[in-house]
């Protein structure tokens, strides 16, 4: 069957392949439909989901029994929503014990059909973890990241290649917001002769965040962006001016506390963005508001200074 993924405009760049999702190119793996294929996907993204959760949640399967009698009997709202991320944790592993059980049996020459309860209660685990991880928050604390907690299940109803279709589209809106991020940035430092330079930096960390972004970690290029977009991030905080209290310029002493402040936050969101592969919106523009009250700061100081 055709699907979106196979109409898909794309051509090949650097030597890769590439799709074109929202205006970016993005590098196409192809996909491979079997149970093995499928159970390794899950183990990759119930790897990559607990990673970049909250800590304490990564509860085994098989306490399931004792995680839904805590989160049952709970009452206060907030120790509830740790019940409730717990609670998801073990849904979530325990949906993927089952697959791991149903793929090593079918590779025992055991034919097991989509209709079989086993695979009829993986995908009720996978909802209801679903429906929980609204619950879950990022490890910053800042947002959910329920979108993360929606993939298995993609994986487990869908086919490989509308598995896939999704995937690229989280890419690119990830990517565009990346690029929003990093615009915004450049816009508010690069006036300022106490951050000379910056605006570089964030431009290099951007695109290496993009193509870190948009790479499997099991693609042999992996090992040549990790360590470079690790470096990029380095050098942008270092690359911060060194501060030098002066009574006589408060004004610029304010001004670096702040700036540096948001730049390592920018740096941060850009950061979790590229490694959860989803744009994170909540968390976006809770920072661009940070952004523009620095900008009006900015403008407010100066005017200040004039009237003087």
């Amino acid at each position: 069957m055709t699907t979106n993924l196979d109409t898909r405009p794309r051509k090949v760049i650097d030597g890769h392949e590439c799709i074109l999702y929202d205006g970016y190119w993005i590098r196409f793996y192809e996909p491979e439909d079997t149970y093995r294929a499928r159970r390794d996907l899950l183990d990759a993204l119930t790897r990559r989901t607990f990673h970049h959760s909250e800590p304490g949640i990564n509860t085994p399967g098989i306490r399931l029994k004792q995680a839904r009698e805590y989160y049952d009997r709970e009452h206060d709202p907030d120790k509830k929503r740790v019940n409730a991320a717990m609670l998801a944790g073990a849904l979530f592993n325990r949906a993927t014990d089952i697959f791991t059980s149903v793929v090593e049996m079918e590779e025992k020459g055991i034919s097991i059909q989509r209709d079989n309860e086993l695979l009829r209660e993986c995908g009720k685990c996978f909802r209801e973890a679903l429906e929980l991880g609204a619950q879950v928050r990022h490890v910053s604390g800042e947002e959910g990241i329920d979108e993360l907690w929606g993939e298995p299940l993609k994986v487990f109803t869908l086919s490989i290649k509308d598995y896939y279709e999704s995937r690229y589209i989280k890419i690119a809106q990830a990517l565009r917001t990346i690029d929003e991020v990093a615009t915004r940035l450049i816009d508010v430092f690069s006036p300022l002769e106490l951050f000379a330079g910056i605006s570089e930096r964030i431009d290099q960390y951007a695109d290496v965040a993009k193509r870190y972004t948009e790479i499997m970690k099991n693609d042999p290029d992996f090992f040549a962006i990790w360590p470079e977009y690790v470096v990029t991030g380095d050098r942008l905080i270092e690359h911060l001016p060194r501060r030098e209290d002066n009574a006589d310029n408060l004004l610029n002493n304010e001004v670096f506390n702040r700036g540096s402040k948001l730049l390592r936050e920018g740096k941060d969101l850009i950061n979790y963005m590229s490694t959860v592969r989803v744009p994170m919106r909540k968390t976006t523009d809770i920072f661009l508001s940070s952004l523009d009250a620095f900008q009006t700061y900015l403008g407010d100081s100066r005017q200040g200074l004039d009237n003087d």
